[in-house]
This record gives C-alpha cells, structure tokens and sequence, in this order.
C-alpha cells in the first residue's frame, strides 16, 4: 500500500470488486473458453462469417443506440494515453475533446500504475492534481478539459494484486469497478459521465457481458440505467462480423464504435497466420487503404450511423520531432489519413501526442464545421461481404530484410520498456503500444512459419531471427548493467518464446505479466 492508496482500495470499494467478481467472474471464463475453441475452429480451416442466428438483428430497422451523452456529442479529435500524473495533465489540456485514459495496451499493468492511475483520475476530477516535476516544470489543469473514457484491460487478463478466494481478480473488472465506484458521481456532478471504452471484444456475447455488468454497476450504487456510456473497439476479425450485434446488446449504454487498427491487424494474423492466403507484407505496407481494411472501416461507417451511433477512426502514432524535414514529412501523411477518415464519414480519430491535435481537428472542421459530428450521413453506398473482409491476400507489399528487423526491434525494445513499467514507448518518432508490439512479433512467427521470400533475397529463417535478435540485444544492454540489463535479457527471452516457437500465443502479456511484473510493482528479475 503506497502513500494515499488507501483512498482508492477503501473497504467500500473493495467490496464492490467481490461483489462484480461474483456475479461476472464465471461467466467470463466461459466466454474465454469460448474464444479459445474458436481459435481452434479457425486453425482447422473454418473462416469467420457474419451470423445467421442474429440476421433478425442485422435486418430490423427500428432500432437505435441511446442519443450520445454530455461530453461525448463532439468527439471530433481523441487523444490517448496512459494514466500517469503527467499525461493526465497533458492529455486534459490538449485541446483534444476526449481523452482515452488506458489502463489497456498503452499501460504496463504494475501494481503502481494500475493504482496509481485511479488515484490520478480522482484527483484531476477533483482538480487538485498539479504538480512541479524534478526539473521544475509545472503541471497545472486549464479551465477547458477533455472528457475522460477510460479504457480498462481486456477480458483475458487479471490483477494478481488483488485476489479473491485464493484466484486473481479480473483486470476489466478492476479497472472498470474502481473508477466507476470513485468517479461516476464525481462526473455527473461535473456535467459528464462515467464513460468507458471496452477493448478486444471478440463478439457480441462479450459485449453482453459488458452491458450486463453496466445494469448491475449502476443497480449497485443507485444510479439510471443508462448512465454509463461505452464505446466498443472494433480491433477484432470476429468482431468486424459483429458489429451490429455488439451495438444492439450494448444499445442503451452505447456511446459508438472505433476502428483499432493495430490490434485489427494482429487478430488477423493470430487467427489466420497459418494460412497463406494471409500473410502480410511488412507492417508500414498495410496501410488503411489496402482492401480488407477498407472494407471494414468503410463497414463501420455504416453500421454506426445506420444505428444512430459515433465512428470514431484510428490512430496518428507519429510524435513530433525536432528535425523540420520528418515532422513536414510525418505530418503531412497524418492530414492524408484523417482527410481520409473524415471523407469517409467518421465523427472523430485519435492522436498519441497532444502536437497532433490541431492537425486532426482543422481536418474535421474543414469537414464538419459547426456541426458537432455528421452520424446523419448514412453510408448506404457501402456494401461489405465476408469476403471483402478477409481479402487479406490483395494487400500489396513484400517481406524484407529491414522490416524483420524493424519487427524485432519493436517487439524487444517495447518488451523491455514493459517490463520496466512502462507502457506508451516512443521508437523512432512513433509511440508503439501493446497492439503494436503484438504485430511485429506476431508477423515474425508467421514469415518463420511460411518460410517467406524476402525481397531482397534469402528467406525467413530461424537462424536469421536468432542473428537479429542477438545483434538487436546486444544494442539494447550497451552501457547496461546489473537489474537492467536482466531486464533487456527477459525481453529477449519473451520475444524469443512468442515469435520463434512452434505455436502462436494469442498474447505476449498474458504470460509475460504472470511471470515477470510483480504484484508489488516493478518488474521481478528472471
């Protein structure tokens, strides 16, 4: 218990955490074993399809998602981040209408920062977060603020800190409970809500859950139904199947949808990298205008205003740099990308650093104008199949040399960062997260598996992964010693055990935050 972490694991608190445990705890798992033999359908030749049981969903006009709630009806540029004291600060101050506050992929889940980062939610509601940093910069809230949406971890992980009945805690469950018990009030008391972003759905079964949580939640302390407000991620192959079902269970507490795109290349790979019908080329090739990913963001456009609901767009990782010739270059790429989002139809897209928010909005102001968002444009010219959604094998690109080792450097300088606590890495002018680092490892098991011809010729093999990793790790520990380096050395080991081994793990982290982050907070040394 570090200093004020009373104020946030209270006995009140905590016993609402049993309380949702109890109720939830089963039922995901279930939902777990469920993901699981999917997967395993998926390996045995199956390809996803959108779902005959719900065409009755798909079909009925009538329905609509709740109308969008204080603080969330202009969402025109989101900026995301982790919930440290600093970003917080930063974040709230951007300029940008919401601030996704991630406990998820943009946080490395130490006891500290999951904790830590409640305690900062709390205090910026309260205002009473500023602060002078070593250096003597200070850090003060302005008097307009973004909303908060917080992003709590996906159903698959767990908080070891917390444990109930001898068996870690659910981490969405703690994410999600302990804000919502601190903060709903707090919110509603400043003119918004207690609002959420739900990652890595996997189908609407999931989102169900979610919604089922919600009622209880808001039953528990006494709030309406339909305070709660949440926006769905679309970053799943099964989920792009599903998107109008996972509105339609959450539909009364449904803030939207967003295309994560990093995450949705990921779970194209894990589900279907044994496949040759696809591989994809390296990563900086699978832009957003390739065909399958055009087709389902095109998909979510439509489903979203069809239904009444938001479509938010996906992320500008690029960070801001000190040489005038990148940052013309990167951001003249970032404006080409929301010109895209915003012509297509989107209300809003995210940025990793608050330099970018006036790129992102003077675009959707040269579309929107005075309009707080355009869901009234229908997309009826859209029309996607199951095979427009799975055409990966039309993306153009190759494999090369260069992007196996920039996939190895990623995954072994963003594992390392993790391990240290850290979450949100900056690598060569971009922020890399979870999802990202998913994807380079993720590409590398399946160019090693399919053998893959590299453009500049040779192929992918293990004895060159092993090279690349070696020569990589021996950059990263130079100047390094002692619990650092035995950091950068578990790092390697991870990389090697999720990208060079026979099977695929559907998570580096799972495994990674089991054996490595300890419950007290920084990382245990191999």
């Amino acid at each position: 218990m570090a200093e004020r972490f009373d104020e946030v694991l209270t006995p009140a608190a905590l016993e609402f955490l049993v309380a949702l445990d109890g109720e939830f705890a089963a039922h995901r798992v279930a939902l777990l074993d469920t993901r699981r033999a999917r997967r395993a359908r998926f390996a045995s030749g199956q390809l996803p399809d959108f779902l005959p049981e719900t065409a009755h969903i798909r079909a009925d006009e009538s329905w609509q998602v709740a109308p969008a709630a204080p603080g969330l009806v202009d969402r025109r540029v989101e900026i995301t981040g982790p919930t440290d004291r600093k970003m917080t600060v930063n974040a709230l101050n951007s300029g940008a209408k919401v601030w996704l506050a991630d406990f998820e992929d943009a946080t490395s889940p130490t006891w500290h920062n999951v904790i830590g980062g409640q305690l900062n939610l709390m205090d910026a509601l309260d205002r009473r977060i500023d602060f002078t940093d070593e250096r003597g910069k200070r850090y003060a809230l302005g008097e307009h603020l973004a909303t908060i949406v917080v992003r709590p971890r996906g159903w698959h992980l767990v908080e070891k800190g917390i444990v109930v009945d001898g068996r870690p805690i659910s981490a969405s469950l703690v994410d999600f409970g302990l804000y919502f018990f601190h903060c709903a009030r707090r919110q509603l008391a400043a003119g918004a809500g207690p609002y959420f972003y739900l990652p890595k759905l996997e189908s609407h079964r999931e989102a169900r859950l979610w919604n089922k949580v919600f009622v209880f939640a808001q039953r528990y302390v006494g709030l309406p139904p339909g305070t709660i407000r949440a926006t769905t991620l679309i970053e799943t192959i099964t989920a792009a199947f599903e998107m109008e079902e996972i509105l339609y269970e959450l539909r009364e507490h449904s803030a939207g949808l967003n295309a994560g795109r990093w995450d949705y290349i990921f779970s194209v790979i894990k589900n279907f990298g044994q496949w040759p019908d696809f591989v994809l080329p390296d990563r900086a090739e699978v832009s957003m205008t390739v065909p399958f990913m055009r087709a389902y963001t095109e998909l979510l456009v439509r489903t979203c205003h069809r239904r009444g609901a938001h479509a938010i767009g996906g992320m500008a990782a690029f960070i801001p740099s000190r040489d005038p010739q990148v940052n013309e270059a990167a951001l003249g790429k970032v404006r080409a990308d929301k010109q895209r989002e915003a012509g297509d139809g989107f209300d809003g897209s995210w940025v990793a650093h608050p330099g970018l928010v006036p790129t992102c909005r003077d675009v959707f102001d040269a579309v929107l104008g005075d309009r707080p968002h355009q869901v009234d444009r229908h997309r009826d010219d859209v029309a996607v199949t199951a095979t427009d959604l799975l055409a990966v094998d039309k993306t153009p690109g190759q494999v090369s040399a260069a992007g196996v080792r920039s996939n190895v450097a990623v995954a072994l300088r963003y594992v390392d960062a993790w391990l240290g606590g850290a979450g949100a890495v900056a690598l060569w002018n971009l922020m890399e997260d979870a999802a990202t680092a998913e994807i380079a490892r993720c590409q590398v098991w399946q160019w090693l598996h399919h053998g893959m011809p590299l453009a500049d010729g040779g192929c992918v093999t293990e004895d060159l992964v092993r090279s690349i990793l070696a020569e990589e790790l021996t950059d990263l520990v130079d100047g390094r010693d002692g619990a650092d380096r035995d950091r950068a050395e578990a790092a390697a080991r991870i990389v090697e055990e999720t990208a060079l081994g026979e099977d695929l793990p559907a998570f580096f982290t799972t495994d990674a935050y089991a054996r490595h982050l300890s419950p007290a907070g920084s990382a245990d040394r191999p």
